[in-house]
């Protein structure tokens, strides 16, 4: 992880840094992102990922740039002291969970569509978070899981 400062604007007796974080991972994904701190704040302002980030991975990013980003940019004010735990940070974590593939994938986005329809809400958007996969790619494993008879067709056949 590298933390380097952008610029600075001092406003009103208090300061704000911007700052450019560079995450580099084992597997060969990567994170740019730009985060603002301000007394003991950290704001994430843009986030660029290779792979893209899952839900669950963006979730847990704060954590992990935080004690760094506060130390390089902002001081170590507001940092909190359970950041000496290895299991959150990132270059002991794959830049994405692994997920099952071939017929099991197809069966956990079956069992997330079919959950998420009787719960009433949308099932495209419930496989979308389940695999961490754009729209289009949803409703590709939706349509396989289909074809592989796991779901009921789209349309009565005559």
């Amino acid at each position: 992880m590298s933390v380097r400062p952008a610029w600075k604007v001092r406003e009103n007796g208090t300061a704000t840094t911007w700052c450019n974080v560079r995450l580099a991972f084992d597997d060969g994904a990567g994170v740019d992102l730009l985060a603002a701190v301000r007394e003991g704040c950290v704001a994430i302002e843009d986030v660029r990922a290779r792979p893209a980030l899952s839900l669950d991975d963006l979730a847990v990013l704060p954590d992990w740039i935080e004690g760094p980003l506060l130390e390089a940019c902002g001081g170590a004010v507001g940092a909190r002291s359970d950041d000496t735990s290895d299991e959150g940070s990132p270059d002991k974590r794959h830049a994405r969970p692994a997920r099952p593939r071939g017929m099991e994938a197809l069966r956990l986005v079956a069992a997330e569509y079919s959950e998420a329809q009787q719960a009433g809400r949308d099932p495209v958007l419930a496989v979308m978070a389940a695999t961490g996969h754009s729209r289009r790619r949803a409703l590709r494993q939706i349509a396989g899981a289909r074809d592989a008879g796991l779901l009921a067709p789209r349309h009565a056949r005559r």
